[in-house]
């Protein structure tokens, strides 16, 4: 038993599994510098929403943190020049992504001075006010560094209106493999730490609580150690999957539980990464945009795996030949942790704020053994974390009988993998999940799409008819106008043909009265 174990007084989590976690492989050596790249391949779009709007042309020169992409609307985020150089080409690269599709990329050349952009830093950060806090976050281009990468200013802001009391922060790193949180918990715990305070600062928490498992005992003791004299509360939680979900996380320490498809903001509480606090520290006590982090490079294959700082758009290349190089060809390349990460068509992909982890894993560690048919043990159901029913689920989705699995919580499972891991049969469930997820994607954007083509045609139909309206409209009024014009012309001749009678008449009469003067 962990003798950290016994310290752990929260609350127990719901269902989780305990896989292998492999973290010796990294966990010791210290956090590297990555050497600068020969090129720098920066999407546009690293983040939840909208992409970053281009602020740079190709030949322009930029510094380090220098705008290359406004933020896009209220969801979104700006992104910075990793380091001082040339920006060489602006078009598609390879996204960090299973299908490998180009995406919008700022490609730079560094010109290997690595300067910085002028700031302009308060000399106390708790002299700004909460706003001005969540600006400058924003203004970094700060997402959430533990995967989601939701926009970090929206959450302070959102977080300070709903009126939050506890702030959370996720030192859990439960993905076997990755350990860049727990060196940067053991080496940059004062920087942490006031990140949290200056979080909290921002969101209005009256509580600051941190959250790390058992099996990272140097993080603990580092942390407590920077948290001495302030309100920030270290506490330990049990070493288990998926510790690291930010509900499990709140459900461990707080006892309280977030809705079904509801936010953590709704019960009075907001989760941020370690990660994201050391970027926030960053970002107010220096004014240093988001534009590098630390990422975990391991795996079997991986000759001397570690924990690399990366400039944001390294390619997953560089980082491996900075570990070695590879000693065997990996069956599987993996942005991220195994059991949430996403499977890397080739090396050729850049590096951006949510990536965590490069894995290159073997056969050995992969093992795929063949499925078996179901026999109904219920393990799936004791290690989901929602509480839901991943067989019965199953069962649903290879009947096409979608709208069931619905019911049956399918839009709450968080896709952790769990229940394909304890599986005996080896069923990959969590696999089915995402295929109908993606299929009930596909459905709703054929709906939307179905709904906007009648709406177009409704639109079409209804300018039709006001078009048809209005010739008919138009042709009334000329017909009327015509119509009033030919009176017009018939009473004007008829008022003609009177005056000229008349006049003719007054002429006779003024002949005949002449007349009868001579006479």
């Amino acid at each position: 038993m962990n003798p950290l174990a016994k310290l752990f007084t929260g609350f127990r989590a719901r269902g989780g599994v305990h896989p292998e976690g492999r973290k010796d492989l990294s966990a010791e050596p210290p956090i590297r510098l990555l050497p600068m790249p020969p090129l720098l391949f920066v999407p546009l779009h690293q983040h939840v929403g909208a992409p970053a709007r281009l602020s740079v042309l190709v030949g322009d020169t930029v510094l380090k943190g220098q705008l290359l992409g406004a933020s896009g609307g209220n969801i979104s985020a700006p992104v910075h020049a990793p380091t001082s150089g040339k920006v060489v080409a602006i078009g598609d690269f390879p996204s960090p992504h299973p299908s490998g599709l180009p995406t919008a990329t700022v490609t730079i050349e560094p010109d290997g001075r690595d300067q910085w952009i002028e700031t302009n830093v308060p000399d106390d950060p708790f002299s700004l006010s909460p706003e001005e806090i969540s600006a400058r976050v924003g203004a970094a281009g700060i997402v959430g560094l533990g995967g989601a990468t939701f926009p970090s200013a929206v959450k302070l802001n959102l977080s300070r209106k709903s009126g939050i009391s506890t702030l959370i922060i996720n030192g859990g790193e439960c993905e076997p493999y990755l350990t860049c949180d727990d060196r940067l918990m053991r080496e940059r715990a004062d920087g942490i730490v006031e990140g949290i305070r200056l979080i909290a600062y921002a969101a209005g928490a009256s509580e600051m609580l941190v959250g790390i498992e058992d099996n990272k005992p140097e993080a603990i003791a580092a942390m407590r150690r920077a948290a001495v004299g302030t309100a920030v509360e270290i506490k330990v939680v049990p070493a288990m999957y998926p510790m690291g979900w930010d509900k499990q996380m709140i459900q461990v320490l707080t006892g309280k539980e977030v809705p079904a498809e509801g936010r953590s903001a709704e019960i009075g509480v907001l989760v941020h990464n370690v990660a994201t606090a050391w970027a926030v520290y960053q970002a107010i006590r220096f004014g240093r945009p988001l534009v590098s982090r630390v990422v975990t490079v391991s795996g079997a294959a991986v000759t001397a795996p570690g924990n690399l700082e990366v400039p944001i758009g390294a390619l997953a290349s560089d980082l491996i030949n900075a570990c070695g190089g590879l000693l065997v060809d990996p069956q599987r390349l993996v942005l991220g942790g195994p059991m949430m990460g996403t499977q890397l068509p080739h090396l050729n992909v850049p590096m951006v704020k949510g990536s965590s982890g490069l894995l290159a894993l073997t056969s050995k560690e992969i093992g795929l053994p063949q499925p078996a048919p179901c026999i109904r043990c219920s393990t799936c159901v004791r290690a989901c974390p929602v509480g839901l029913l991943p067989l019965e689920m199953a069962a649903h989705i290879r009947a096409a009988d979608l709208s069931s699995a619905v019911g049956l919580g399918l839009k709450d499972c968080i896709g952790c993998g769990s229940c394909s891991y304890v599986c005996p049969a080896h069923i990959p469930l969590v696999h089915f999940f995402n295929y109908a997820k993606g299929e009930l994607a596909a459905q709703e954007k054929a709906k939307l799409r179905t709904e906007a083509t009648r709406k177009l045609a409704d639109a079409r139909n209804e300018r039709m008819q006001r078009i048809v309206h209005e010739r008919e409209e138009a042709a009334r009024l000329r017909t009327e106008k015509k119509a009033a014009a030919d009176a017009a012309k018939k009473a004007a001749a008829e008022a003609a043909n009177v005056a000229a009678k008349q006049a003719a008449a007054e002429v006779a009469m003024h002949a005949a009265a002449k007349q009868e003067e001579l006479a």
